[in-house]
């Protein structure tokens, strides 16, 4: 689906903030680059909090930013742990709102990718706007 050219710098820029997570309690950095359909790349890291539910997944951080300066429409997500882990239930849904198509490209710190998956196969069914009464 992707081409390594076009990976590698999202998998740089998702490995360098996995660096900056503040993780005291899980110790489980991830990094994320979410590409906006203009190109722009928006990164994201994990942040814990003492209150977990306060916590913030590295995917809506980088969804936040993005949002924030305006961009709405995504094409790629490139998300790193150190196992290759995939975007929690939260994420999925957050993401889902903007870009049911989305590829997600799950990798490990090394930059080895694990897996590569549309958002719309990773939550199936996923409930968007179109579902709300207008």
């Amino acid at each position: 689906m992707s081409t390594d050219a076009e990976l590698a710098p999202l998998l740089r820029l998702a490995i360098e903030t996995a660096g900056r997570a503040y993780i005291p309690y899980s110790h489980y950095a991830v990094g994320a680059a979410l590409r906006a359909l203009d190109g722009t790349v928006y990164t994201g890291c994990n942040v814990e909090n003492a209150a977990y539910p306060a916590t913030i997944c590295a995917e809506r951080t980088a969804l936040v930013k993005a949002v924030s300066e305006g961009r709405r429409e995504f094409d790629l997500i490139v998300v790193v742990t150190s196992n290759g882990g995939s975007p929690c239930g939260t994420c999925r849904q957050m993401l889902f709102e903007f870009a049911p198509n989305l590829r997600v490209v799950m990798a490990d710190l090394q930059g080895n990718v694990r897996a590569e998956q549309h958002l719309n196969d990773l939550l199936l069914m996923g409930f968007g706007p179109e579902h709300l009464p207008r």
